[in-house]
């Protein structure tokens, strides 16, 4: 068990549900209680009533990613859409980015819909460019605005100008995936929690507390992928670390804005994420943590002390502040070989993930397209070009090991080669 996220801490000790109680047997099982799981089990509890959906975690519904990430409910793809236009024409990759703008609007029409109050605000995002070689690489982008615009929004130095993007909300992440799982427990979904699943097989989840036995098996694992009996290679689990500051003063504020809670990063290479909280806290992550050998996944690796230094000072330097940090925390987030997330069925097993930290938008259109699929809708979702895309396996180690960790090290390099020098 690992230290809980901010979010998770600010809802209080977790009672966790009763685990499975020997083999069982339904139309539809799902492994995985986050986002990706309980939206399927949500969606398709609509559109099929008829039939018996469990879901399997291992420790509760929002330990893993879903109650731990940034709180960005983005309509942000991993794969740009050029390169989706050249691999499968320009009007597929312009649905699949429709698809995901409009998840995002759909996770706050849920959300109120069902009485879940996730503290959802439609604010948009801004990525800030704070140096020569950043603003070079904006301008001309769908979004680009100065400087000026840029720092209304987002009052943080040294800003030459930025991409602003409608197409994000931030919200309580924590909130919203417990909200969800007691939702669609009352729409009559089994959930099991501590309840470890072991493998995975046409038919059945074989957990350490007996065998789920369906006509339909999903994998909703995500960045716990690498941990199913062999599943090792299909996602890279990498992490990224967060902290939160304690609440900030309002004098603060009227420098750094946010007054809509718009979301907010720069154009470095190595990924930073940060959101104003529905309280005044910055919560702000990145990533630069290293990736470890054989896909492990240890709480220790939660917390990694220089990490979190980087993150506070980069804080300090975007926004002239010293805060107090309240919380840090940290987890894995999956990764494809090719960093195309993806869905589908075939032959009654069921996956989607491989999000690379954009999920929480994304998971909710997978499971509102796992839910098409398995009711057997054709629907615009299901010609998504992420629907039945398969990346291949990444390598076996130690290239793996060696590889990842040597992007990051190129990554942080590119991004030091940037920073303008002193004069």
């Amino acid at each position: 068990m690992t230290a809980p996220s901010f979010w998770l801490h600010t809802l209080g000790p977790v009672t966790p549900r009763p685990p499975l109680d020997g083999d069982a047997d339904v139309d539809v099982a799902i492994a995985g209680g986050g986002y990706t799981g309980l939206w399927t089990a949500y969606y398709l509890s609509q559109l099929a009533p008829h039939l018996s959906i469990a879901i399997v975690e291992a420790e509760y519904c929002g330990f893993g990613a879903s109650g731990r990430n940034g709180g960005w409910a983005s309509g942000l793809f991993p794969v740009p859409e050029a390169k989706l236009a050249r691999r499968y024409g320009a009007s597929r990759a312009t649905a699949m980015h429709a698809a995901l703008a409009d998840a995002v609007d759909e996770v706050g029409r849920a959300a109120a819909a069902e009485g879940i109050d996730c503290d959802y605000a439609k604010g948009g995002t801004i990525t800030l460019a704070r140096t020569p070689a950043q603003l070079r690489r904006q301008q001309g982008s769908a979004g680009f605005v100065d400087a000026a615009e840029a720092s209304a929004i987002c009052g943080a130095t040294g800003v030459l100008g930025g991409v602003y993007s409608p197409d994000c909300a931030a919200l309580h992440p924590a909130k919203l995936v417990r909200g969800l799982a007691s939702v669609v427990e009352q729409r009559g979904v089994a959930i099991y929690e501590g309840t470890r699943v072991q493998r995975i097989t046409r038919g059945q989840i074989v957990t350490d507390h007996g065998t789920l036995r369906a006509g339909t098996v999903v994998r909703a694992l995500e960045g716990y992928t690498a941990r199913l009996a062999g599943h090792r290679r299909a996602l890279a689990p990498v992490y990224s670390l967060m902290i939160a500051t304690k609440p900030l003063p309002e004098s603060d504020w009227e420098r750094i804005g946010l007054r809509r809670r718009e979301t907010f990063a720069d154009e470095r290479h190595m990924i930073i994420y940060g959101q104003r909280t529905a309280d005044d806290r910055l919560a702000f992550g990145g990533r630069g943590a290293p990736y470890h050998f054989g896909s492990r996944i240890e709480p220790s690796y939660d917390r990694v002390p220089a990490v979190f230094d980087s993150l506070r000072d980069t804080l300090t330097e975007m926004f002239g502040i010293k805060p107090e940090i309240a919380y840090r925390w940290g987890g894995p987030l999956g990764i494809p070989r090719d960093w195309m997330p993806s869905v589908g069925l075939t032959d009654g097993f069921g996956w989607a993930g491989g999000y690379v930290g954009d999920g929480v938008a994304a998971a909710n259109l997978a499971g509102r397209t796992l839910a098409d699929l398995i009711a057997g809708n054709r629907s615009d979702r299901t010609a998504l070009p992420w629907v039945g895309h398969r990346s291949r396996r990444w390598e076996p180690e130690p290239i793996r090991w060696v590889g990842i960790n040597a992007a990051l090290h190129a990554t942080n390099l590119r991004d030091a080669l940037e920073r303008p020098r002193a004069s």
